[in-house]
């Protein structure tokens, strides 16, 4: 129902076949292989717990303005769903802080274009308090679980 196809800053992006509603799982995450350490397109689903996904969720890019937020699913992996109603044809997208407490794999400058772009991809410990506040529902919830402790 999705389809990889070019961007024009990106590289190979997720577009949407179909419309989606708010709160519509867009795509069903599943684990294909754990991982010894964290990898540029690794899923964080614990403290020390690096995945990948199933390829298509891995082609899914950021953005700093996303349609899209993480729900854990009953098997640990990540599902994909939507944070507000997505068109046919849209790039489907998701904040990568919303999976991974830190990010260090990727270029200093964000490409994602959007208005209120923070300039630089980064994980959930550096996020500005207001970003935690709104992708709070739409984050791993580990990622709550790791600043609680941290921030003690």
């Amino acid at each position: 129902m999705n389809k990889v196809k070019k961007t024009t800053l990106k590289g190979d992006g997720v577009f949407a076949e179909i419309s989606y509603k708010k709160e519509e799982t867009v795509l069903v995450g599943r684990i294909e292989k754990e991982l010894t350490a964290n990898h540029s397109h690794a899923s964080q689903i614990g403290l020390d717990r690096f995945v990948f996904h199933n390829e298509i969720i891995r082609m899914v890019n950021h953005s700093c303005n996303p349609n899209c937020g993480i729900k854990v699913n009953p098997t640990g992996a990540h599902n994909i769903v939507a944070m507000r109603d997505i068109l046919k044809g849209e790039e489907i997208t998701f904040d990568y802080a919303m999976r991974n407490y830190t990010v260090q794999y990727f270029p200093s400058l964000c490409k994602c274009g959007a208005e209120q772009c923070r300039g630089k991809i980064t994980g959930w410990k550096d996020l500005p308090i207001n970003k935690k506040e709104e992708y709070s529902r739409w984050a791993a919830p580990y990622l709550l679980e790791l600043d609680a402790v941290n921030l003690s």
